[in-house]
């Protein structure tokens, strides 16, 4: 009898040497963005952040009751990783200006931070050599449902660790779909036009990040699912700057995803009690959370 997972379980996030799934088969349910292949949000939308080097930093999926952003980090073989990024974490949020406070979910300690307007929402999973954390930010009166959509999103969540010997802590590369590699690259020409048809002068253009522009005429030979992730990617919005929302109110339209907080971890033994085992979740979670949206 095979031991390996399938996607639809919930039963992650997934380790992608222990799934039955190809990744082939996961082109319209999921991002594949080379370290994390995250599930699309029935209705969402994508975003992708670049930085000044024109590398992407982070891929969101934009829902109507928040963001959604995930990253995976080089972790050692003893795991154990997010139980000592949780005070870091948090400690380097309070200096931000946050009110933070630690919350007991399905795979243990989650941080939640407040900031006028708004909070974010920090999960964290230990894998194998990885640990996976999951950023949901959105208004403070969908946070519950946020924190809903966020625990799904990672319970169909997967992550490819590689061989490259990474140090532990450092984030996994992000590599962009073609469908989405095309998009930053239609968004980039688009506000270098932009930009050399203002006038010098002008410095609106200056920090405004890039719209979407539009289909990128490259699609995929197979069936692009209507509201997938292919079609999702086609259609992605482009950041080359990210937004301090720490110092700015949270907004579920606002025009910018927030940035990750990855400040430096010192190796300090955290002092905890052991936190009692959680029950498995039960069926598609994604899938539960459609319904209910549906009623």
């Amino acid at each position: 009898m095979s031991d390996k997972k399938q996607i639809g379980e919930a039963d992650g996030p997934y380790d992608i040497d222990d799934l039955a799934n190809a990744p082939d088969e996961l082109a319209n349910s999921h991002l594949d963005l080379g370290s994390v292949l995250m599930p699309v949000v029935e209705g969402g939308q994508v975003t992708v952040e670049m930085s000044a080097d024109h590398d992407p930093e982070a891929v969101y999926l934009v829902t109507p009751v928040g963001r959604i952003g995930i990253h995976a980090f080089a972790a050692p073989r003893s795991g154990g990783l997010w139980r000592e990024v949780v005070r870091e974490l948090a400690e380097s949020l309070r200096s931000d200006g946050a009110t933070t406070s630690i919350e007991d979910g399905h795979w243990g300690r989650e941080i939640v931070a407040r900031v006028p307007g708004g909070m974010h929402r920090f999960i964290g999973v230990d894998g194998p050599r990885w640990m996976v954390r999951c950023m949901a930010s959105g208004p403070e009166e969908a946070g519950e449902q946020l924190g809903q959509l966020a625990r799904a999103v990672l319970a169909e969540t997967v992550v490819r660790r590689g061989d490259q010997p990474y140090p532990p802590r450092e984030v996994l590369p992000i590599v962009l779909p073609p469908v989405l590699s095309e998009q930053v690259a239609a968004a980039q020409r688009q506000r270098a036009t932009e930009e050399e048809a203002a006038a010098p002068t002008s410095q609106l253009l200056t920090d405004a990040p890039s719209a979407s522009a539009g289909g990128s005429g490259t699609e995929s030979a197979q069936d692009v699912h209507p509201g997938g992730a292919v079609a999702q990617s086609a259609s992605a919005t482009v950041f080359s700057e990210a937004p301090d929302v720490l110092d700015e109110a949270l907004d579920p339209d606002a025009a910018g995803p927030e940035p990750i907080v990855d400040e430096p971890i010192v190796d300090e033994p955290v002092v905890d009690e052991q936190e009692p085992p959680q029950a498995p979740s039960q069926g598609s979670a994604l899938s539960r959370l459609r319904r209910r949206r549906g009623r």
